[in-house]
């Protein structure tokens, strides 16, 4: 089973790299979820605290607001360089201008500022300010839901953080259910469980398999039955099961 998500997985991401890119894409949301590998970041020992793939895993994503399709990812810390490394992929997919979404870590700022030339980006942010954790009303305190409860959201502001965008499309709703769309495909990602990965090749292996099924196999609801990529012009239908396992052939392929 791990040989073939580790064949599956390459040919996905080395087919998704080929193939999404010039894309027309006009307003991108961006976000980075929570995750881990091999053991939780409390438990990693001080000689591995800043190894990259033990510990918290942050999966960095940028998608298209209008065809959800998802553009660019990345599995690595939350720090700049990896903000650096999500935006200068994202830059070199599209070819219009585009009006960047994020929440407000400081990373994207600086990130879009570095990676796309003045004038070809603009950048909004939501900024949300959240009360300290407690339980939600008939929560018991003690119970383990609790505790990856988030703290009472108090106030959302919207912010210009680079040139003018335009402000009431500066949102990260789309990401919000997408991160909920990864933890029900990706087993990995469901919390409370033992089903996260245990070795961070493997888990950018299904990341891989979950992006370009996404994108290609799963239609979605907001386009009206068809898949993302078919909204981005990039198929002309939807993919099966069979299409996916077939890209390890289409690699060999490309390969040779």
């Amino acid at each position: 089973m791990l040989s073939l998500i580790r064949e599956v997985g390459t040919a996905c991401a080395a087919f998704h790299d080929a193939v999404v890119r010039d894309l027309a894409t006009e307003r991108v949301q961006a976000d980075e979820g929570w995750s881990f590998c091999a053991m939780k970041q409390k438990g990693v020992p001080a000689e591995l605290q800043e190894t990259v793939g033990i510990g918290s895993i942050w999966t960095w994503t940028a998608l298209d607001a209008d065809s959800k399709l998802m553009i660019s990812w990345l599995a690595s810390n939350r720090s700049a360089d990896a903000a650096n490394a999500l935006l200068s992929d994202l830059r070199s997919r599209t070819t219009n201008h585009l009006q960047i979404s994020s929440d407000g870590l400081a990373y994207y700022i600086d990130g879009v500022a570095k990676n796309f030339p003045p004038g070809a980006a603009t950048l909004g942010q939501v900024v949300k300010t959240y009360g300290a954790s407690s339980p939600q009303p008939g929560m018991n305190a003690n119970s383990e839901a609790s505790r990856y409860s988030p703290g009472r959201l108090l106030s959302t502001e919207k912010t210009a953080a680079i040139g003018e965008p335009d402000m009431k499309h500066v949102s990260t709703s789309f990401m919000e259910r997408w991160n909920l769309t990864l933890s029900m495909q990706n087993w990995r990602f469901t919390r409370l469980t033992n089903g996260f990965s245990k070795k961070f090749e493997n888990h950018c292996h299904m990341l891989a398999m979950t992006m370009v099924y996404y994108n290609f196999c799963r239609k979605h609801q907001s386009l009206k039955g068809i898949t993302p990529a078919m909204a981005a012009g990039l198929t002309d239908y939807r993919w099966t099961a069979t299409d996916l396992l077939s890209l390890e052939m289409w690699g060999a392929a490309e390969a040779a």
